[in-house]
Order: structure tokens, then C-alpha cells, then sequence
């Protein structure tokens, strides 16, 4: 695959928002982006959201990458994610975007969130490294992270969230797969994605 593709639905052109999702991977790997679990990990999320503001023209993208990893300097997803904005604002003029990644992707939603047009950032159990930048000011933003993860850190999330002022949730007993609390994490993206979206209304 030689460019990221979209699943997209709602509105195909001018929608009032579009909802970004962002999936996971590897920190290594030019293998292609499939279809696999961190992938499908986003669907739920994907499906509450539109169910959530269905009847609100807003748009709802998720993103496969074109290869699994970040890969060092090349940020490959990053890369990906810009496309993916740039189609916003080529297929949805002025309509603002909310970010939701899980893990790398979580990590490519913060290096987004100073973007144009990006107004709320929401990160789930987001892979950080030290040194992570602090993305420009404008964009509400959100990092969750369960108590319980072996695979990317809590206590770096809590970190950067208090280093760059986000809002931060700790979950407790959860792990990285986000499946334990279910229900929780669902209503925890579509109440900040309606929030994100309907502040920006109210301020227009």
C-alpha cells in the first residue's frame, strides 16, 4: 500500500466536524498496515461516535496507515496523519477535527494536535517516549491510561499530561487492550469528542 487509505462515514463533503481515529502498531516495521487487532480496536470507538452524533452531519475517519511502524526519524503514522488532515480540510472546509488514538496512535495525536483546525486531542494509553514535544496550544486535550498496562507507561502519560497541562485519567486495573472496562472507555470517547465539538460550536 503506497498511500494511507480511510474507512470513512457520515457526510462526503461539508460536514459540520470529522472524528479522526488512529490506531496502534509497532515502533518498527515496513510491513504493511493491515487490518489486525490494533486496527479493530478503533472500530467500537468509531461506531459509538457516529452513533453518538448521528443526525449531526459529522464525519467519521479511521485511518490505516500504510506501514506498522513509527520508525524512528521517518514518523511514518505522523506522516499519514498529516494526509488525513489534509483531506479534512480539502473534503470538509473549516470543519473542525477531533483526534482518537490508542497507543502510537495516541502518540500521533499528540504530535497532531497543533494542527489547523484540530480542536480536541483524545489519547488512550498513548506510547511516549522521554522528550516527547509539546504540541502548540489550541486543541483540548485528553490522555487515559490504565493503572495496569505493561505495554506503553501510565506514569509517562501522567507526566507529559501535567507537562503540557492536558487532563488526565487514570483507570485503574486496566491494561493496554482497553477490554476490561468496556464501557467506560466508550463513554469516555463520545463524552470528549461531544464536548470537544460542542465547545467549539459555542464559541462560534
Amino acid at each position: 500500500m503506497t498511500t494511507p487509505r480511510l474507512t470513512a462515514s457520515g457526510p462526503a463533503r461539508d460536514a459540520r466536524a470529522v472524528v479522526l481515529f488512529l490506531h496502534g502498531g509497532s515502533e518498527t516495521s515496513t510491513a504493511p498496515a493491515r487490518r489486525g487487532m490494533a486496527y479493530l480496536r478503533m472500530v467500537p470507538f468509531v461506531r459509538a461516535v457516529a452513533s453518538e452524533l448521528h443526525g449531526r452531519d459529522v464525519a467519521t475517519w479511521l485511518l490505516r496507515y500504510r506501514v506498522r511502524g513509527w520508525n524512528g526519524s521517518a514518523e511514518d503514522p505522523v506522516v499519514d496523519g498529516r494526509w488525513a488532515l489534509h483531506e479534512a480540510r480539502r473534503r470538509h472546509p473549516g470543519a473542525p477535527v477531533v483526534l482518537v488514538g490508542h497507543s502510537m496512535g495516541g502518540r500521533v495525536a499528540l504530535r497532531l494536535a497543533g494542527e489547523p483546525d484540530v480542536v480536541g486531542v483524545c489519547a488512550l494509553a498513548p506510547w511516549l517516549e522521554a522528550g516527547e514535544p509539546e504540541p502548540r496550544p489550541g486543541a483540548q486535550v485528553l490522555i487515559a491510561h490504565g493503572a495496569a498496562d505493561r505495554v506503553t507507561s501510565p506514569a509517562a502519560s501522567a507526566v507529559y499530561a501535567a507537562r503540557i497541562g492536558a487532563s488526565f485519567v487514570p483507570v485503574p486495573g486496566e491494561t493496554h487492550a482497553l477490554l476490561r472496562r468496556p464501557l467506560f472507555w466508550t463513554r469516555l470517547v463520545t463524552g470528549f469528542v461531544a464536548e470537544a465539538l460542542g465547545a467549539r460550536s459555542a464559541a462560534r
